[in-house]
């Protein structure tokens, strides 16, 4: 069996001010073992550090250019660029640009689990389909 996800259906969420995520797969829409999610962000927005435990992921550049801080390491990406983000790395990113970043994410787990250096507390899913939904995108429990 096929499962066709349309992307115009899929919800748009804001989770922080400038900051838009629509699934194309993940958990809550049917997929078993990876999540791929679409991002634009406003000028000077990005996502704060965090960690995906036991989770790989690799964000791709469409448009913009953006800030990427893995472990401590900055690195500038740009259109056509991917970077591979190691299992457990603590990462973040910032549009450094006068435009929007439009990124693709991609995780080994169809409900990767997130863990906000400033938040260790909580537990969010993006993609998951337990816990108390944050958003149209997003679950959260505690750590």
């Amino acid at each position: 069996m096929h499962l066709v996800v349309d992307h115009e259906k899929q919800p748009v969420a804001e989770w922080r001010p400038g900051v838009l995520t629509r699934l194309h797969a993940a958990a809550s829409t049917g997929a078993t073992g990876l999540c791929i999610g679409e991002q634009w962000f406003q000028p000077g927005t990005g996502a704060p550090l965090h960690t995906h435990p036991g989770v790989e992921e690799t964000i791709t550049v469409l448009e913009g250019v953006g800030d990427f801080t893995v472990d401590e390491e900055t690195v500038r990406l740009r259109v056509g660029q991917t970077i591979l983000l190691p299992v457990d790395s603590v990462h973040g990113f910032t549009n450094v640009g006068n435009a929007i970043l439009h990124v693709l994410g991609v995780y080994n787990s169809a409900s990767p689990p997130t863990v906000y250096v400033d938040a260790p507390e909580t537990l969010i899913e993006i993609g998951g389909t337990g816990g108390t939904a944050l958003d149209a995108t997003r679950t959260s429990q505690p750590a």
